[in-house]
C-alpha cells in the first residue's frame, strides 16, 4: 500500500464536536455577536455547511440561513482562529431558498484551512449563530494525497433509519480522513419518495426519518430543493461535509430516472429554448445546494477540470446534460453521451495536463452494459460507443499515461481493467475503471460486461440472487472507494472498501512516463 501522510497536529474529535453543534459561538472578528438579543432574533443555520472544488489557491464555501440573511465567512490557518487569513460574505436570499456560496480565493498551497460561517439578518442586522468547517488545499510536490469517492444517496426509498445509524458511510468516509470526496452522481433520488416505513426480507421494520418534499416525486423547484435538505438531517452527512471537500457531478437522479436533455419533461413543459421545465428546476436546485464553482459565464456548467496538485488532476465529466435522447438505441447508429463541446474540452485538457495522473470522475461506467450509459453488448463500437472510442483513441496519439475512471451508478463495488488486446476497438492504451457504491441506497449484483474496449472484471462485490435486488443499507453492501497516491513514488493505490471499513480489494498502479510532452492547452 501507498505511504499515508502523517496524522494532523489537530485533534479530529474535538473540531467534529465544534463544527456539528448548533451553539458554537464566535468570538472574534467580524464574527462576534450582539450581546443583547433573543434567540429566536438570531438567524440560524439550516442544515450543514459545505466546501468543495478545493485546489492549491481557492475553495467554494456554502450554507443555508433559515431567513434572508448575509453569510459572513472567515477563514484561518488555526483552528483558534487567532490569526484571520480574510473574510468574505454574500446574501442568501429567497430567490435561492436562502442558500449561499462564495469563493474563496489567494490560499496557501498545502495548507490546512479553517473556515468559521455565521449569517447575519438583513433586516435587523443581527448576527446568528457559527459553525466551523475545514479543508486541505492542494499540496506541493512530494506530498501525498488521499481522496474518497462512491454516489447514490437516499434511493429506492432508504432514507434516514436513526435507529439503524442514518447515513453511516459517511460517518466510515470521515474516518479515512481523505483530503477531497468526489460525489459520483444521484446526491438525491428525486424520482423516489421516502415513506415513513419498508419492509425488510427479514420480517424487521426500516422506519425512515420523513419530509413534506419527499412525500411525493419531485416536480416542483420546492421539492427538488426539499431533496437536498433531507440528506442535511443526518448527523453523519453533516460532519463530513463541514470536514472534506466535495467534488460534485450529477447522474440521472437529480432530475428523474434515465433522463435526457429534451425527451424527460413533465405536464410544467418546455422553456423558449426548448428545455424541459422539469430539468431546468432539477438543475436549478442542485447549483443551488452544491459547493460547486462558476464557469466563466457558464453558471450552469457541470465539467470542469480541478487542478489537485503536480500529483494529480480531476476530470469532472457530465454524461447526462449534451446526450442523445434516444436512449441508447435506434437504427441509424449514431449516439452521442458527452457532445461535441464537451469531448472537445476533455481531449484538449488531458493532452494539456501535466499532472502525474489524470482522473476522470464520470456519472456512468463505459463497460458495463447498459441503454442509459455506453456499452450495448459485444462487437464493434456502436452509437454511443463511437464517442469513447474516439476519445480513447485521442489519447493514445497525444500519449497521454495515467488516466484512471472513476464511477459509481450501479449500486455495486467492481475494479474493471481495459485491455486492447481482449477488445473489439483496439486503438487505445489500457486503463483501469474502479466502480463504487451506493452511500446509502437499495444495492444490486454485479453486471454484464461488453467486449468492445476490452473490460476484465479484476473484482466485483454485490448482493447475490439468493439475497436479491434492493437490498437496504443495513445489509452492509454499500461501498466507496479509497484513492491513495504516494508523495515520493508517485504509485496509486485504489482500495474499495464497505460500510464498515474493511479493505476490499486493492491495487497498486505505478505511474507511466508521458509518451510526448504536454501542449499547453487554448481553453477552459
Amino acid at each position: 500500500m501507498a505511504s499515508l501522510r502523517a496524522s494532523r497536529a489537530w485533534t479530529r474529535r474535538q473540531f467534529l464536536v465544534r463544527s456539528t453543534s448548533s451553539l458554537a459561538v464566535a468570538s472574534l472578528g467580524t464574527l462576534a455577536k450582539p450581546s443583547l438579543s433573543r434567540a429566536a432574533d438570531r438567524p440560524q443555520i439550516a442544515g450543514g455547511i459545505q466546501s468543495g472544488d478545493v485546489s492549491d489557491g481557492s475553495a467554494m464555501i456554502w450554507a443555508r440561513a433559515d431567513r434572508p440573511a448575509r453569510m459572513q465567512v472567515q477563514y484561518s490557518t488555526v483552528e483558534s482562529f487567532k490569526t484571520i487569513i480574510a473574510s468574505a460574505s454574500r446574501d442568501a436570499l429567497p430567490d435561492a431558498d436562502f442558500t449561499a456560496k462564495l469563493q474563496l480565493d489567494d490560499l496557501p498551497s498545502g495548507q490546512d484551512i479553517f473556515y468559521r460561517v455565521r449569517f447575519d439578518d438583513v433586516a435587523t442586522g443581527i448576527a446568528g449563530e457559527s459553525r466551523t468547517g475545514h479543508f486541505r488545499t492542494a499540496p506541493a510536490a512530494g506530498k501525498s494525497i488521499s481522496f474518497v469517492w462512491s454516489g447514490d444517496v437516499a434511493g429506492q426509498g432508504w432514507g434516514i433509519d436513526i435507529a439503524r445509524g442514518g447515513y453511516r458511510s459517511y460517518r466510515t468516509m470521515l474516518d479515512n480522513r481523505p483530503d477531497f470526496f468526489i460525489h459520483s452522481g444521484d446526491h438525491i433520488y428525486a424520482d423516489c419518495t421516502i415513506p415513513s416505513e419498508q419492509k425488510l426480507p427479514n420480517g424487521e421494520t426500516w422506519r425512515n426519518l420523513v419530509t413534506e418534499e419527499k412525500a411525493e416525486v419531485a416536480h416542483t423547484l420546492a421539492q427538488f430543493r426539499g431533496n437536498y435538505k433531507y440528506n442535511h438531517l443526518d448527523e453523519h452527512f453533516r460532519a463530513f461535509h463541514a470536514d472534506v471537500p466535495m467534488f460534485a457531478q450529477w447522474d440521472d437522479h437529480e432530475v428523474t430516472n434515465d433522463w435526457s436533455p429534451t425527451g424527460s419533461f413533465d405536464e410544467a413543459g418546455h422553456e423558449d429554448d426548448g428545455t424541459p421545465r422539469l430539468v431546468a428546476r432539477a438543475r436549478r436546485a442542485f447549483f443551488d445546494f452544491m459547493p460547486i464553482r462558476d464557469i466563466g459565464p457558464r453558471k450552469d456548467r457541470v465539467y470542469r477540470k480541478i487542478a489537485y496538485g503536480p500529483l494529480l488532476d480531476v476530470f469532472m465529466i457530465d454524461m447526462r446534460s449534451y446526450r442523445d435522447d434516444s436512449w441508447n438505441k435506434g437504427d441509424d447508429h449514431g449516439g452521442w453521451i458527452l457532445g461535441a463541446e464537451q469531448l472537445a474540452w476533455l481531449k484538449r485538457e488531458l493532452a494539456a495536463s501535466r499532472a502525474t495522473w489524470k482522473v476522470i470522475a464520470a456519472d456512468l461506467p463505459i463497460g458495463l452494459v447498459s441503454m442509459d450509459a455506453v456499452a450495448l453488448g459485444n462487437g464493434a463500437p456502436d452509437r454511443r460507443e463511437h464517442e469513447i472510442a474516439d476519445l480513447l483513441g485521442s489519447i493514445k496519439r497525444a500519449g497521454v499515461r495515467n488516466i484512471v475512471w472513476l464511477t459509481a451508478d450501479m449500486h455495486y463495488t467492481a475494479a474493471h481493467y481495459y485491455d486492447p488486446n481482449k477488445a473489439q476497438f483496439q486503438e487505445f492504451e489500457p486503463f483501469w475503471e474502479f466502480v463504487s457504491g451506493p452511500l446509502h441506497a437499495g444495492s444490486w449484483g454485479p453486471g454484464e460486461l461488453d467486449n468492445t474496449f476490452g473490460p476484465v472484471a479484476m473484482y466485483q462485490n454485490g448482493c447475490s440472487e439468493a439475497q436479491g435486488e434492493n437490498l437496504a443499507p443495513c445489509f452492509g453492501l454499500q461501498f466507496f472507494g479509497r484513492v491513495d497516491i504516494d508523495g515520493a513514488s508517485g504509485v496509486m493505490t485504489v482500495t474499495l472498501k464497505d460500510v464498515d471499513n474493511r479493505d476490499l480489494w486493492s491495487v497498486d498502479i505505478v505511474p507511466q512516463p508521458q509518451a510526448r510532452p504536454a501542449v499547453v492547452a487554448q481553453h477552459s
